[in-house]
């Protein structure tokens, strides 16, 4: 078969597959006296089966590997592990679309893109106007978007939210907001803040890149002074009681 021949056999331009002979995605077929290029049946499979895999979104560079790894191997193999793809893809495009759908469907400035799971904890807060805990929200959104939460944290989390001491506890945090960082109610509030989180919410948190002393300088340094030393001694408190770190 001459390109042009192979081209309309498999359904792809001429100037295609001069690109995958170019890129060394389609190896190069010998040449006949006349210079022509000769195709094979072999090459029209190989081309058939570039021409799928480009279909199904795959980059030129994915194409490659999927034949270079699955070389010998069915192609009813390579289709169904394909599919998974496609499935893992589908399954987080549909999570994605969900997540806008909070977005439209909140008032503005209410909706944010969190995960269900945080969205099911932070509904179980009571309502509050303390600065304190608007920034614990967020603290858990960004946590929650870099994929450092989990549902396990976020459950462990709901014993604490559902705590009535827990408005007072932001409340006393948000009054040290001029406070010096050496005033007196910042150890008593740090006790509290602690005594008041469970035991299974330390050991339910990951701490592998989370708690980074560069994350932690940059969560301290999101507080007031007095504040941020309150903070300082909680997350020693955590330490102390995972000795260095929660499940790994």
């Amino acid at each position: 078969m001459r390109i042009g021949e192979i081209a309309v056999l498999v359904g792809v331009t001429t100037r295609a597959i001069r690109h995958y002979h170019h890129v060394g995605l389609l190896p190069e077929p010998e040449r006949r006296p006349n210079g022509y290029r000769a195709y094979t049946v072999r090459d029209a499979v190989l081309l058939a089966r570039v021409r799928r895999l480009t279909e199904l979104g795959l980059s030129l560079d994915e194409v490659r590997d999927v034949l270079a790894d699955d070389a010998g191997r069915e192609l009813a193999d390579v289709l169904r592990e394909l599919d998974a793809d496609l499935a893992r893809q589908e399954a987080e495009l549909a999570e994605r679309r969900r997540r806008l759908g909070v977005l439209l469907a909140a008032d503005p400035g209410e909706g944010e893109p969190v995960s269900p799971a945080l969205a099911a904890l932070l509904a179980q807060a009571p309502p509050t106007d303390s600065a304190a805990a608007a920034k614990d929200r967020e603290h858990l959104t960004l946590l929650d978007n870099v994929g450092a939460g989990g549902e396990a944290v976020y459950a462990a989390l709901g014993q604490v939210a559902a705590d009535p001491k827990i408005l007072e506890l932001y409340e006393r945090l948000d009054e040290l907001e001029g406070a010096a960082a050496d005033d007196p109610r910042i150890g008593p509030l740090a006790k509290a803040l602690v005594a008041v989180v469970p035991e299974d919410v330390f050991a339910a948190i990951p701490t592998d890149g989370v708690l980074a002393d560069g994350f932690k300088e940059a969560l301290l340094a999101d507080y007031a002074p007095a504040q941020a030393q309150v903070v300082r001694l909680v997350m020693d408190a955590f330490t102390r009681r995972t000795g260095g770190g929660g499940r790994r």
